[in-house]
């Protein structure tokens, strides 16, 4: 998605990122501390974690509360975009400039040791940390709500109505970049103690992947109405890293 999608858009997302290294520099926010080898800070394998989650949550603080809020997002080049109704109270917030945490999680597949203790999980996620910004004018709205058309569907961008100057205004888009993160990246079977390994006790991974069921159309459709390939054949989401 580092490209401007869909058959509305002038507004090239990426012109607003120079060539960056291919490496997030580590931080004492981002520093992957505990079982240091499962840290990632590679850019393509992070923006990887990223294009294939769905859902991210953004945490923030406000008048000393703190809140993590869940929401549906899009990445485009270094920039994570979010957003919704105008008078949202997380993106009214965000909107204003606030420091952000958020996290995306892909988890993918349980992890069955021979001893209570070691069972696990096999996982990639991302941490990422930076301010908020709003997203002010219409075309870099257009281009984000593309990137986020995209992101839940390829190739829904270019079978949309176009946003209306109403609707633009009824949205409240926010930038999020990605400066500052890593990832942590968990594969492979159970660690087990040597004196548990002759243990009777099945051990092992169960792998999960996220798969979408049959498409059910709206109840209203003009006869004819084709059914895109995006749709009968939605991918299936998960199975880890090869």
């Amino acid at each position: 998605m580092d490209e401007a999608i869909g058959h509305y858009l002038t507004y090239d997302i990426a012109v607003m990122d120079t060539p960056t290294p291919t490496v997030y520099t580590p931080t004492t926010r981002t520093k992957v501390r505990r079982l240091r080898k499962r840290g990632v800070y590679d850019k393509a394998r992070v923006h990887a974690i990223l294009d294939e989650g769905i859902i991210c949550h953004v945490g923030f603080v406000k008048d000393g509360q703190p809140y993590v809020i869940p929401t549906l997002y899009a990445r485009a080049a270094e920039t994570l975009y979010v957003h919704g109704s105008a008078v949202s109270r997380m993106l009214k917030s965000l909107a204003g400039g606030v420091d952000i945490c958020v996290t995306v999680t892909l988890l993918d597949g349980y992890v069955l040791a021979r001893s209570a203790f070691h069972h696990s999980m096999n996982f990639r996620s991302v941490m990422l940390f930076g301010t908020s910004s709003q997203v002010v004018e219409d075309e870099e709205k257009r281009a984000a709500t593309a990137a986020l058309l995209e992101h839940i569907a390829p190739g829904r961008s270019a079978h949309t109505r176009d946003p209306t100057a109403a609707e633009l205004r009824a949205v409240l888009m926010v930038r999020i970049p990605i400066a500052e993160g890593s990832a942590k990246v968990r594969t492979g079977g159970p660690i087990d103690e040597p004196g548990d390994m002759g243990e009777p006790i099945w051990a092992g991974q169960i792998p999960l992947v996220t798969i979408a069921g049959a498409a059910i159309p709206d109840g209203v459709l003009p006869p004819g109405t084709w059914e895109p390939a995006y749709v009968r054949a939605y991918p299936a989401r998960g199975g880890g890293e090869s």
